[in-house]
């Protein structure tokens, strides 16, 4: 499966972006797919999760701003960021696979990226 992200930005804090995570050559039905984020010098964290069956997982951080959700009909995951911190600047990776690895990144597919910036 191949994956797109899409919808980065730079923003001001206290803004909002909505990231898309479009999936081709396989059906999501079965996947489940994490967000993470990699800030420069940082490893990759994960921000948010959702499993086949659409439990979502979320950081502390991240829990009460952030929604995960998917549109099976479109192939799509998407990530709806709220109140945005400095510190949720980074390139946003989605990563699916049809093993749910929640928050770790251990997922076998992954995007290109898309790069945020709250200023």
């Amino acid at each position: 499966v191949q994956l797109v992200e899409s919808g980065g930005g730079s923003v001001q804090t206290g803004g909002s972006l909505n990231l898309s995570c479009v999936a081709s050559g396989d059906s999501i039905k079965t996947y489940a797919m994490g967000w993470f984020r990699q800030g420069p010098g940082q490893e990759r964290e994960g921000v948010a999760a959702i499993d086949e069956d659409a439990w979502l997982m979320y950081t502390d951080s991240t829990r009460g701003r952030f929604t995960a959700s998917r549109d099976r009909a479109k192939n799509t995951w998407w990530l709806q960021m709220t109140r945005l911190r400095p510190e949720d600047s980074g390139m946003y990776y989605c990563a699916a696979d049809t093993v749910d690895y929640g928050l770790r990144a251990s997922y076998t597919y992954w995007g290109q990226g898309t790069q945020v910036t709250v200023s």
